[in-house]
């Protein structure tokens, strides 16, 4: 399959203007490159998308095609600063996280969602019983 079927820079066939990987033109950004740029889309349409054929999907049954929506660089807004009430929240649901529900002690770590409690308390042999 080739990339070109993925080439509608009109939107005619896609509804929005869509390249493939790579191929995007200068002044599109996705979200993630946004934010290394130290912007934001800031509340701008999705102005185009990047497709490509990706392999991990070919036998999963899902569809192969992944995109990427892409922002205007020239319309996007800085990131706005953290506020002290924003960073006292982050600290305190950080501070939640390391929690162990199971023994009720700061695990020194935040808990992970796969286990449900501290490895000390999942590795327990009376919780195993």
């Amino acid at each position: 399959m080739s990339g070109h079927r993925l080439y509608d820079p009109t939107g005619a066939r896609y509804g929005i203007p869509t390249f493939p990987w790579r191929l995007a033109p200068e002044g599109f950004a996705t979200r993630r490159q946004l934010r290394a740029a130290g912007l934001r889309p800031g509340g701008q349409d999705v102005a185009a998308q990047v497709l490509w054929y990706s392999r991990r999907y070919w036998r999963t049954g899902r569809s192969p095609i992944r995109v990427a929506y892409l922002y205007r660089i020239d319309l996007a807004k800085p990131v706005r600063p953290m506020t002290p009430g924003k960073w006292a929240a982050l600290v305190k649901a950080n501070a939640a996280r390391r929690i162990c529900p199971q023994c009720r002690t700061d695990a020194g770590y935040r808990i992970p969602t796969s286990l449900g409690m501290c490895v000390t308390c999942a590795d327990s042999p009376q919780l195993a019983a």
